[in-house]
């Protein structure tokens, strides 16, 4: 039974890789444009979900297609991928020297019988207080460019998040202990992780 990656983040593709699980990658871009007074997590949960259904409907089975969504979250507000570099600036001012959340919608499914596991998995993280030239000389970077909540916590913004309460794969955008749980949920089996696709 293969495993297919229902995205396109090289940073999801790069924490299974490292784990050692062999699969393919079916991208699957969706809008994700939150609805009216949808609730961060009932956000993430769509998200995953739709993004499993549409590579699913192009997949051929058996396989477990596994698909996520991650946003950042500060006093209920979602940080998405920051739209330019003064929107960049204006999530890390609001980030520094606070704790938020980072939540993580995972959906997998099985084909070809659809059956399905999904879950929502949240840490907590810290930003150290950061100054405006702190601010400024990670913008330089280039790195929040692409990233919800505008950091990246495997790159350049590590110097800046002195503590975490929870999975950190989930910051990076999957949860992987409770990915692997889900798996064995559906029926695969560590064989499988050894016969490449």
């Amino acid at each position: 039974m293969k495993l297919i990656l229902a995205s396109s983040s090289p940073r999801r593709a790069e924490i299974l890789r490292d784990a050692g699980y062999h699969f393919t990658v079916l991208s699957s871009a969706v809008d994700e444009t939150p609805f009216p007074d949808e609730s961060p997590q009932d956000l993430v949960l769509r998200l995953a979900q739709a993004k499993a259904e549409l590579a699913a409907a192009r997949a051929v089975g058996p396989a477990i297609l596994i698909a996520a969504d991650t946003e950042v979250v500060l006093d209920g507000h979602i940080f998405g991928k920051p739209r330019s570099s003064d929107d960049a600036r204006r999530m890390l001012e609001k980030l520094s020297g606070r704790s938020h959340s980072v939540l993580t919608g995972v959906c997998l499914i099985r084909l070809p019988d659809a059956e399905r596991v999904s879950f929502v998995e949240t840490t907590l993280v810290q930003f150290a207080a950061l100054t405006d030239e702190e601010i400024a000389r990670y913008l330089a970077t280039g790195e929040p460019r692409d990233k919800a909540g505008a950091y990246a916590i495997q790159g350049y913004a590590a110097r800046y998040i002195p503590r975490i309460e929870g999975c950190y794969f989930n910051v990076v955008g999957l949860p992987l202990a409770r990915l692997q749980q889900a798996l064995t949920e559906l029926g695969w089996t560590e064989e499988y992780s050894s016969a490449v696709i």
